[in-house]
């Protein structure tokens, strides 16, 4: 027994001691590697003369224990000097070795020079001898600790499997070789040439084998490094992955990492534009800078999640003013001291005006106009939730029906050149108020656009965008973490997805091409179906849904109802009439509109049923403007409920 405990405290000895050396503080590392090293150099020397003249004890007098001293002493300062105690022992680079080597070698020289000096009796062949004792004993420990913390680390870390073994994937794998959270074990690669070949000590396998690899090292993630493959690639890529029940994880891309907004190591979740597979189409430069390069621009609803973008888009193309106008403060300050970052980062010159302000407000509105001399206006300030408009009805009107009008009117009034609505898919035959609300403010721009000529109207319609607010991905990702259930309204609902970024340019580039009235619609891909998404979501999480076939799953799908005033399906045309544009994603529509007369007495009604909060009122009005609204019964508003309560 008492061997036995012996043992297991020998056995404990040794990782305790690691643990030690790891955790103590950067002085007594210091302190123990100096003081190893003045014992090393002097062992080195005797090593070397042993091995001369072939004895256990060498010839050694007093002039070589005093040659070696100075050898030990401006050896330690060399490395000092070198910078060798302050480079982490565990991270230690080929590049430090090498430094090893060279002091080694000036400590040979020293050797050489103090034996001569003190007149040792020190052969000439032990100093080459001394290259590799002291080369030995003074590498060979840090190679050992560096080793063994690699060890170490290996055995925490999540064992994962790289999928593509080119550039991004070698720089991965480098990232993540002192990791302490994954631990790469093997590539994967579609390209035949790069097949059983070995890459920084991982074999490049076939697709084929990714299941039977994932099972031998117990691999339940895969990390995507696909570099500059294309969307439509990718989303072959990971359907075929999502059907093995592991977790899909992506690296950043090669330009973000070179822009430094993120590191290699970051893997993070598979993009929802990952499974969208939709490839993105060059911007036409010339459209991008039409309106803006050198030109004072305002952009409404600047905090917001589309307002924000445009307004990134712009300060790139380097207008002379870039106006922020914003009702939330918070988001206002969050958009101007990130422009403010990429401006110093970009040299630019443009002068970012943060304004706080209401569009409910024209004479604030004429007034800011006129003091900066706008050029073009991007009115993306709306209310654009749903179900919350549809609760509060005289609130989304008010924003988005005359908010659109004051701005507009107050652009007539300063003079701007170009105005351009920020518009929805919602607005094509409404079901709901929010959606109401923006084909009526579509209709005053385009009866505006009629009554004058000096400012110019277009409106720009499109779809979901990734990434904003209320947007499904993130709430199914939150469900997802914490255990389910996700949450989807209708078994059937399908909506179309187009990133924010492309979004933005591409209501940059379709304003460009307007000529009066003009309503531009987006082409927005394939639709998606939300199930679908959800399900796809919940495999590349490496979980299973949970279904009566399969009732031992991780996450299931609840079906809650359509939420008041939500379609199944969107749409972007009110009839046939399309054309193309010049640009493959931009279409036109010409859409039946009032005069102003009739739209300005609509509105003037409306305006007067919002003031005296008559909600049935409001929407009847809008049931008989032109916009095909179908009410789908009595309003749930908050207010009117309440007071009929």
């Amino acid at each position: 027994m008492a061997a036995i405990i012996q043992d297991d405290s020998e056995k404990d000895s040794s990782p305790s001691m690691i643990n030690f050396l790891l955790n103590a503080s950067r002085p007594v590392k210091r302190f123990i590697s100096v003081s190893y090293d003045l014992a090393a150099i002097p062992v080195a020397v005797y090593l070397a003369l042993a091995l001369r003249h072939g004895t256990v004890l060498p010839p050694i007098g007093e002039a070589t224990l005093l040659a070696t001293l100075i050898t030990s002493v401006i050896t330690t300062l060399l490395f000092v000097k070198l910078g060798l105690y302050r480079a982490v022992v565990r991270f230690m680079t080929g590049t430090a070795f090498t430094t090893l080597g060279l002091g080694v070698t000036v400590s040979a020289l020293v050797l050489a020079t103090s034996s001569f000096l003190t007149q040792a009796a020190m052969p000439r062949s032990s100093l080459i001898i001394y290259l590799f004792t002291s080369f030995a004993l003074l590498g060979i420990p840090r190679l050992f600790i560096r080793s063994v913390v690699s060890q170490l680390s290996k055995a925490k870390a999540e064992p994962v499997i790289i999928y593509g073994a080119g550039n991004q994937g070698v720089a991965l794998v480098n990232a993540l070789s002192g990791s302490q959270s994954y631990h790469p074990n093997a590539f994967i690669d579609d390209c035949e040439q790069k097949q059983k070949i070995t890459i920084h000590g991982l074999k490049v396998h076939a697709p084929a084998e990714l299941e039977a690899l994932s099972e031998k090292y117990g691999a339940r993630k895969v990390l995507l490094a696909l570099g500059r493959t294309g969307m439509s690639q990718r989303k072959a890529l990971i359907e075929k992955l999502t059907d093995l029940q592991l977790e899909i994880l992506t690296a950043p891309s090669v330009t973000d990492i070179i822009n430094g907004k993120a590191r290699v190591e970051e893997v993070r979740e598979v993009e929802i534009e990952d499974l969208l597979g939709r490839d993105c189409v060059a911007p036409r430069e010339d459209l991008l800078a039409s309106n803006i390069e050198g030109k004072i621009v305002l952009i409404t609803g600047a905090g917001g999640s589309i307002g924000s973008e445009l307004s990134r888009q712009a300060l790139l193309k380097r207008p002379h003013k870039l106006i922020l106008l914003e009702l939330n403060e918070y988001s206002l300050y969050a958009i101007e001291q990130e422009l403010i970052k990429t401006k110093a980062a970009s040299a630019l010159e443009t002068q970012i005006i943060p304004i706080l302000g209401s569009v409910q407000k024209q004479n604030r509105l004429e007034n800011i106009f006129r003091s900066f001399r706008v050029d073009t206006i991007y009115h993306a300030a709306a209310y654009k939730h749903v179900p919350m408009v549809e609760h509060n009805v005289v609130e989304g009107v008010r924003n988005n029906v005359f908010g659109t009008w004051y701005c507009a009117e107050a652009a007539i009034a300063a003079g701007v050149e170009r105005f351009v609505l920020i518009s929805t898919d919602k607005a094509v035959r409404p079901t709901n108020v929010m959606g109401a609300s923006k084909r009526l403010a579509e209709l005053v721009l385009q009866a505006l656009s009629e009554r004058q000529s000096d400012t110019l109207f277009c409106m720009v319609r499109f779809g979901n965008v990734l990434g904003s607010s209320g947007s499904v991905v993130p709430l199914f990702r939150k469900q997802i973490r914490e255990g389910g259930p996700i949450t989807v309204t209708h078994p059937d609902i399908i909506r179309y997805f187009m990133t924010i970024p492309e979004a933005s340019q591409l209501v940059i580039q379709a304003g460009a091409m307007g000529k009066g009235g003009d309503v531009f619609v987006l082409d927005m891909g394939e639709p998606v179906k939300i199930t679908d998404l959800a399900r796809k979501m919940i495999r590349l999480s490496g979980l299973t849904e949970r279904t009566a076939k399969n009732p031992n799953g991780d996450i299931d799908i609840q079906f809650s109802g359509l939420r008041p005033g939500e379609k199944l399906y969107e749409e972007l045309l009110v009839g046939e009439n399309v054309e193309g544009t010049d640009h493959p994603r931009i279409m036109t529509a010409n859409e039946v509109h009032l005069g102003w007369p009739e739209t300005h007495n609509l509105i003037n009604r409306l305006d007067r049923a919002c003031h005296e909060f008559r909600v049935e009122d409001v929407i009847k009005l809008l049931l008989e403007a032109p916009a095909a609204y179908t009410s789908q019964g009595h309003s749930p508003d908050w207010v009117l409920n309440a007071s009929q309560g």
